[in-house]
């Protein structure tokens, strides 16, 4: 079994979607949760380890004791031995001023460094600056994705939702990514529809996964390598956020999850 934690129900669209078009015979051995605290989790996984002095203590235990303290019953009769891997997204939220960049920047590279292994805590996946990153495109496949950033004083000012809605070439329409399939659609249909979902989502690994060497290499190419999650987070310190307009790099995770999962195969090469 394999369990994927979510911090919002945002993602629960383009995770389903992902699920049927790369995960079919899968899909029965997935178990998610949404408006999941990762931080808290990752807190509580901190003490506990303190507590007992010894770093036994499973991810799968303490989120179902997170989750039913808020009623969430999702993980109920999950055991920890039934689980394999464990996958966490998280947005880098950057324009967020509950505390200051610098104390967010900390914790999320303490998180990284916990959550670094999908077979043991957990493997971390960051959105940059969040989710609907995956939709700041225009045309796919939009040859210039490498190049865009974000600055943290726009994302204050502006929405970035509402960014993503007036750049995006798609607008609020999700079919290109989340194929809609009616009663009234046939085999043919049915097909045609998954087959541009999964050529679109193939287009945004290839963007995402050569930007993501761009970040840390300077090079905007797909290779069998893959950056780590760390890697790709400390050089968009170095490289953008720690720079005099303090941006970020648009990126998002699930292609690179993707990528990370069937490697280099999941595009046809």
């Amino acid at each position: 079994m394999i369990l994927f934690v979510f911090e919002g129900k945002d993602d629960k669209t383009y995770f389903e979607s992902i699920k049927r078009l790369f995960f079919p015979k899968k899909s029965e051995t997935f178990v998610c949760t949404y408006n999941s605290n990762i931080y808290s989790l990752y807190t509580k996984l901190k003490s506990h380890d303190a507590l007992n002095d010894k770093h036994e203590v499973d991810t799968v235990s303490v989120l179902k004791e997170i989750l039913l303290e808020k009623g969430d019953e999702t993980l109920k009769d999950i055991r920890e031995d039934e689980v394999s891997e464990i996958y966490l997204f998280f947005d880098y939220d950057f324009q967020e001023d509950s505390r200051t960049l610098e104390e967010n920047n900390g914790r999320l590279s303490e998180m990284l460094a916990y959550f670094e292994d999908e077979t043991a805590n957990g493997k971390l996946y960051i959105n940059y600056p969040m989710v609907e990153s995956l939709r700041y495109t225009k045309e796919l496949p939009d040859e210039d994705y490498w190049t865009y950033t974000v600055t943290r004083q726009r994302c204050q000012e502006e929405r970035f939702k509402h960014q993503v809605h007036v750049f995006s070439h798609y607008g609020s329409n999700l079919e290109y990514l989340v194929p809609a399939v009616k009663p009234a659609d046939d085999e043919t249909k049915i097909h045609e529809k998954v087959f541009f979902a999964q050529q679109n989502w193939r287009y945004l690994i290839q963007m995402n996964v050569g930007k993501s060497n761009f970040i840390c290499h300077g090079e905007n190419v797909i290779t069998d390598a893959v950056n780590s999650q760390q890697d790709i987070f400390n050089n968009q310190l170095a490289k953008y956020v720690h720079t005099e307009e303090c941006k970020v790099a648009i990126l998002n995770a699930f292609p690179i999850f993707l990528f990370d999962y069937f490697g280099i195969k999941i595009l046809g090469q």
